[in-house]
């Protein structure tokens, strides 16, 4: 957890690339040998994870627009504000992964001073930066759509606490560090999301019409897609390990749960294509106009975060981390306060919803784009 400053190779990235390639042999073929051995050893969902999301997105669509009445039933059930198989989904998803979090040391790591200069990091990037660069962006771009501002801002100012875990995982982030953030913006959420909505919609955008955003709204949403598996897991977690043994938890329990976060990831991603596929079809050029400055913040946020925590000297893990943590929002949240407040056919509620359509590939795509610059630049811990 200490701020170790680690520097920027010397060579640039063709020379090391020549440098790698003019190795001997045998060392080049062990290489390329450990690669197939570590590919190998991962399970089929794993490998191919990619293309698991694309063709659930594909199929969601494609059920959402060719089969009557797909985006209407699956709305029809409601929990918190958001329909219940994606409720669902949502929980099956956070469940393993929280199993994994290492509760009964966690106050060790809380009682050093590095870790909360980290957490003040990542609270003036989630709650200063993320969302005022949102709602330049929405005005940049949406001059003139004042309902999709609206709900552009909304995404923004919900800070993730779902979705992040799987990206942080598959990143090869800090799981343990990542529940600490997501349990702080849960915090957080409830505390700040309504004023601050209140604040950069009706005070600094001058936006009409009424906007109440309750605290019990954010308040219920943050017990149920966090509380719910959180407390689940800490359950599960401590009696097992008591019960059966530390080692069959580790080595049975956690491998049998894992795979189940990314079933619910893939169960949620086609539940939501598949009921907003033909609103998202018919209403293209809304959809375009919104994803554009989805695209960007996504950009900007990861990208930005990732440089400062280099140059603050944090470790790849934490680095990878804070970015995913900054770039990435509460969907859930968003869309129930949008559907609340101003109608499930609101532009507002369209824009709230576009968000994770966007989200989702986005952020896989940054999963290999931070791989990738780790592995080249020499990014250790």
């Amino acid at each position: 957890m200490s701020l170790l400053h680690f520097h920027w190779p010397k060579l640039p990235l063709q020379e090391l690339g020549d440098a790698r390639s003019s190795e001997k042999g045998p060392e080049a073929s062990t290489s390329i040998a450990e690669k197939e051995s570590i590919f190998k050893s991962l399970g089929w969902l794993d490998r191919f994870l990619a293309l698991w999301i694309f063709l659930a997105m594909a199929i969601g669509i494609i059920l959402g627009n060719f089969v009557p009445n797909t985006g209407p039933a699956l709305q029809k059930g409601k929990f918190v504000g958001v329909s219940v198989p994606i409720a669902v989904g949502l929980l099956v998803m956070m469940y393993p992964i929280l199993c994994k979090v290492k509760y009964e040391s966690l106050h060790n790591v809380l009682g050093k001073r590095d870790i909360w200069v980290q957490i003040l990091f990542s609270v003036v990037v989630n709650w200063v930066i993320a969302p005022l660069v949102m709602l330049g962006l929405a005005w940049a771009f949406l001059p003139d759509k004042g309902a999709l501002r609206e709900g552009l801002i909304l995404v923004g100012l919900a800070r993730c606490i779902a979705m992040v875990l799987i990206w942080t995982g598959l990143a090869g982030g800090d799981s343990e560090y990542c529940a600490i953030l997501v349990a702080i913006n849960s915090i957080l959420q409830m505390v700040l999301y309504a004023p601050l909505a209140l604040l950069f919609i009706k005070v600094i955008s001058r936006e009409s019409g009424s906007l109440d955003v309750s605290y019990s709204t954010v308040a219920k949403s943050v017990a149920v897609f966090l509380g719910i598996p959180l407390g689940t897991a800490i359950v599960t977690r401590f009696s097992l390990r008591n019960l059966v043994s530390p080692k069959w938890y580790d080595r049975v329990f956690l491998k049998f749960a894992a795979p189940w976060s990314l079933v619910g990831l893939l169960f949620t991603i086609l539940i939501l294509f598949a009921s907003q596929g033909k609103r998202v079809v018919h209403q293209i050029v809304s959809v375009v106009r919104v994803t554009a400055p989805l695209v960007v913040y996504f950009a900007i946020i990861f990208f930005l975060t990732l440089l400062v925590t280099y140059r603050l000297g944090f470790g790849y893990k934490l680095a990878a981390t804070q970015s995913f943590t900054a770039a990435s929002n509460n969907f859930e949240l968003a869309i129930a306060v949008a559907v609340a407040t101003y109608g499930a056919n609101s532009d507002q509620a369209l824009a709230a919803t576009v968000g994770p359509l966007i989200e989702v590939p986005v952020l896989l795509g940054l999963v290999y784009v931070v791989k990738a610059i780790g592995k080249r630049r020499g990014w250790k811990d």
